[in-house]
């Protein structure tokens, strides 16, 4: 039988008033602290984490009960890497402060002069430790669901064995990727991506490299991450309803995002009429 052995690397940095989130307080367009917004980036920071952990159980739950019949049995590794390096420490103090993660929890940084850079080493460090597939993402997403994960670590599946690989990827809600991955045997990076020399954004990016080398592609389900107080206000809307949903259905709500909300008194979102609609004088009567 043949193991696979499947990484998911999340990015992120400690969670410092002024460093994270910054487009969510006064000092740029936002009207939180610092302080504030930096604690809002912590609950996001461990309840994706935590979703991470629970997909990656039924992930290997399931693969445990086929393995017998499909001869592959697949294992996962969480990787959280941040840098510069000294905040690898940090970083791990953090987690083991919190109490028991129900996995563990591989801490590793990424280094580079560019975001392209930064990326390309996270993604060398997860298959020099064996990867056969890796998942990427962010960690300020409490829209991610266990079903996010699943999807993106299935369609990485069905890329093992193709000639050559293939990735997969989630836009975002600007023109960016909220998930991208690829399989061992892919031929791929991520230089000229976030840095694109003729303007093309993130997920254009992606997609224009894939093409140029004759790649697959799997596309997944979008996931909205939260930069802006525009982010913020939907990022809102989607954590109660998945707060109340998770009474009923197989989700692991970010509860630690919605009770920061809610004690910051932003956990409603309420506009004012507008106009700005088809005319409707048809069909209203």
């Amino acid at each position: 039988m043949r193991e696979r052995k499947n990484a998911l690397v999340l990015f992120s940095k400690p969670p410092v008033p002024g460093l994270v989130k910054t487009r969510l307080t006064t000092l740029k367009d936002g009207v939180f602290t610092p302080e504030v917004a930096s604690a809002l980036y912590h609950c996001m920071l461990f309840d994706v984490t935590e979703i991470c952990c629970a997909a990656m159980a039924d992930l290997e739950a399931r693969s445990a009960e086929r393995a017998e019949a499909e001869g592959v049995l697949d294992v996962y590794e969480l990787i959280i890497s941040t840098t510069p390096a000294s905040n690898v420490e940090v970083m791990r103090d953090l987690y083991h402060k919190a109490g028991a993660w129900p996995r563990p929890i591989t801490f590793i940084a990424d280094e580079g002069s560019s975001f392209d850079e930064h990326y390309n080493h996270a993604f060398a460090q997860a298959f020099e430790r064996g990867a056969d597939a890796v998942l990427s993402m962010g960690a300020d997403m409490p829209a991610l669901t266990k079903a996010d994960v699943i999807a993106g670590f299935d369609a990485l599946h069905r890329l093992d064995g193709v000639p050559g690989g293939g990735i997969v990827l989630a836009p975002d809600q600007e023109m960016g990727v909220s998930v991208i991955g690829w399989t061992r045997e892919t031929d791929f990076d991520h230089a000229g991506v976030f840095y694109n020399a003729e303007g093309l954004t993130v997920l254009p990016a992606y997609i224009a490299k894939a093409r140029e080398q004759g790649l697959p592609a799997l596309y997944l389900p979008p996931i909205p991450d939260v930069d802006t107080m525009a982010d913020l206000m939907h990022a809102i809307t989607v954590v109660e309803a998945l707060c109340y949903c998770a009474r009923h259905d197989d989700v692991t709500p970010p509860w630690r995002t919605a009770d920061a909300l809610k004690q910051m008194g932003w956990n409603e979102v309420r506009v004012p009429p507008n106009d700005l609609h088809d005319p409707r004088e048809e069909i209203d009567r």
